[in-house]
């Protein structure tokens, strides 16, 4: 079931036009789950419609419990289906916290390069 989850999440990001989607396979790494998804849409309102988007289909895919945070903001939204955990980003967030590297993968370079032109200020 975690392989169709994974493809199912996959195609409906890909019909969303999620950019710089990333699948690692956390099988023998973690419990925490069989596929980490990370991708970035280009706005907060896209953020939010595909985790939307996800959260439909996976409940028709029979998926219970499948649950999103992250809103209202949609800066960085989770969506926990078990056994595959997806994290939408607007590009400049995704940059920022750069999690594929903590699974040692690189991100993609227009990834990077989002958070190169971004700058973050403190209070």
């Amino acid at each position: 079931m975690p392989d169709r989850i994974r493809d199912l999440i996959q195609q409906s990001l890909d019909e969303d036009k999620a950019e710089d989607t990333v699948v690692i396979d956390l099988r023998g790494k973690t419990t925490l789950a069989d596929y980490m998804v990370v991708t970035s849409g280009r706005s907060a309102r896209q953020v939010g419609a595909m985790a939307e988007h996800l959260l439909e289909k996976l409940k028709a895919l029979g998926v219970h419990g499948a649950d999103a945070e992250g809103y209202p903001q949609c800066d960085w939204v989770l969506v926990d289906a078990g056994d595959v955990i997806v994290h939408l980003f607007r590009p400049e967030v995704r940059a920022f916290y750069n999690i594929e590297k903590m699974w040692g993968v690189e991100p993609p370079a227009s990834v990077l390069l989002a958070g190169s032109t971004t700058e973050y200020t403190t209070v």
